[in-house]
């Protein structure tokens, strides 16, 4: 009787917000009327989790980038793999480093039962745990597009082909985001993220070692202990990507203009030679307010790459496997 009753809250859920997923439209308000404690519900557990790991936050983000960047915000990263369909977890860009998937699991069965059925699709939750996690860790906050519907397939190829690698320079990093209808300083912006988290020693070994120029001699010095010379060894090990690793600010920004920027494609944004990046750099570390305001522009941005809406997708029962 109550997987009856869980299935008909669903369904009256299901038509009563018909007309509005009939449009096809991304809408701040979408769940307002058909669910209006899905958001309070996610807010509280990405700050749980949050409270209980900070380094979660940083994460939580990533993985909604991550998520956007291949085939459109479509809830595709969270697939597992199965016998007969390989996901996008393993891709390169993803394997040993993309996490934050058990906390997207109990977001998801916290708000399918406050709503009394599944009305909130995974690509939804994956956006709003992304800006809550920035709210919460001293970030700005942004109204989320929402309407969302998730995807019934996912691909490893396009995982591998289309996530800017930390090795790419600025002219492929640039191409990377212009092709996915994103700008200069949609890079700048959206690159801002690294104020939050931390690397791992095998994404910045070959800056450390080769990149001696660039690369700011005592941080270098620092780095060399959790991250020696020889490929396998610490490779895992974790550095923060700048000195306020759990707190949303410009110091990412700061520590482009120092030279230490941790990845080499983060210090591809600022070269000192006056280009268009370098400007962008120097304005949003002199002016934390702009950055807060252009920051959520840009993620709305992201957010909107190629949504599945209407009757395209689906709403997943369980964000891990196609209904």
């Amino acid at each position: 009787m109550a997987s009856l009753s869980f299935l008909s809250s669903y369904l009256i859920l299901l038509f009563a917000s018909f007309g509005v997923l009939a449009k096809g439209q991304l809408d701040p308000c979408f769940y307002d009327k058909v669910c209006p404690q899905a958001l309070p519900t996610i807010k509280s557990i990405v700050e749980d989790a949050i409270k209980q790991e900070a380094r979660m936050g940083a994460s939580l983000l990533r993985l909604h980038f991550h998520d956007c960047f291949v085939n459109g915000c479509d809830g595709s990263i969270l697939l597992d793999d199965t016998p007969t369909f390989t996901g996008e977890k393993n891709a390169a860009p993803n394997m040993n480093s993309v996490r934050g998937f058990e906390v997207i699991d109990r977001i998801k069965s916290a708000v399918d039962s406050v709503c009394g059925g599944y009305v909130v699709s995974c690509a939804d939750i994956v956006a709003v745990a992304a800006r809550d996690s920035v709210v919460a860790l001293g970030g700005p906050s942004y109204k989320v597009q929402l309407g969302r519907r998730d995807a019934r397939t996912a691909s490893q190829a396009a995982a591998n082909n289309s996530i800017p690698a930390p090795t790419f320079d600025f002219s492929r990093l640039l191409s990377n985001f212009e092709s996915h209808g994103l700008s200069m300083q949609d890079l700048v912006l959206l690159s801002g993220a690294h104020t939050l988290g931390f690397a791992r020693c095998t994404t910045f070994r070959d800056r450390l070692y080769n990149e001696s120029c660039t690369l700011d001699a005592s941080l270098a010095s620092s780095l060399k202990s959790s991250c020696p010379l020889q490929s396998g060894v610490g490779d895992n090990n974790l550095s923060p990507l700048d000195s306020t690793p759990a707190k949303f600010d410009t110091v990412y920004y700061d520590w482009l203009l120092q030279r230490k920027g941790l990845l080499h494609s983060d210090q591809q944004l600022y070269k000192g030679d006056g280009s268009g990046s370098d400007g962008l750099v120097k304005y949003y570390s002199q002016n934390a307010g702009a950055f807060w305001e252009d920051f959520g522009s840009a993620m709305l941005r992201m957010g909107a790459l190629s949504p599945l809406t209407g009757s395209d997708g689906e709403i997943r029962m369980n964000c891990r496997t196609v209904n």
